[in-house]
């Protein structure tokens, strides 16, 4: 199989009462039909709500694979469609966890890298409940899968559509995958060093490795 983009999904923010202390989410998305435009914070038609903890150039697309999906669907014992967990491109055919920290692809006529990693939160659980999924201890179960989909900034602007080939036409060299950086800001943060080997690492993972060392530090 061929690496694609299955699906193409955006969202806007909506008052919700169940989103958090925000009250205010756009995890809920719907199905893009042909083109849409990809500009540098993102696909038209998607914004963020909590622009605190999410959003900006570094966190412009969300990709989940459908492969991981079914993994979820096959757990859950529920039909789970594409653009549930909150993703822009559901992909098929690439293992997006296994992608490299600053690899890139092609999509399309837009170019991607990979920069960040999803962390899950109280507002992807109580949107699992409401979908009538079972969210008991969601965010450590997700954590622990440790398969979170990667997001990516947008180096060129352009259109996407569903159905397009995803070409890989850079990997770096240091090997830290989209797995490894996840683990080693949730699960084992004694890691997290290893993340200031990637160049052009996003200033937030670079915070966020700092406290994790200070922290670190101040068990000993």
């Amino acid at each position: 199989m061929h690496a694609s983009v299955l699906h193409v999904s955006v969202g806007l923010p909506r008052d919700q009462e169940w989103a958090g202390s925000l009250k205010r989410t756009a995890i809920v998305k719907h199905t893009v039909e042909g083109p849409v435009a990809v500009r540098r914070r993102g696909l038209d038609g998607d914004q963020v709500a909590d622009t605190r903890n999410h959003g900006g150039p570094d966190m412009a697309v969300y990709a989940f694979a459908r492969e991981d999906v079914d993994r979820w669907q096959e757990q859950l014992g529920a039909p789970i469609r594409n653009g549930q967990f909150g993703e822009n491109l559901t992909t098929e055919g690439i293992d997006v966890n296994e992608a490299l920290v600053g690899e890139r692809w092609r999509i399309g006529s837009v170019l991607l890298e990979v920069t960040k990693v999803r962390i899950p939160c109280s507002v992807f659980k109580n949107w699992m409940r409401l979908n009538g999924y079972d969210d008991t201890a969601w965010v450590k179960r997700f954590a622990a899968d440790g398969r979170p989909g990667p997001y990516l900034r947008v180096l060129e602007e352009g259109e996407i559509r569903a159905g397009d080939p995803i070409t890989v036409e850079h990997r770096p060299d240091h090997g830290i995958t989209v797995s490894q950086m996840f683990r080693a800001l949730t699960t084992e943060r004694d890691l997290a060093p290893s993340l200031l080997a990637i160049d052009g690492l996003a200033e937030s993972v670079r915070e966020m490795v700092a406290r994790s060392v200070v922290g670190s530090a101040a068990d000993r």
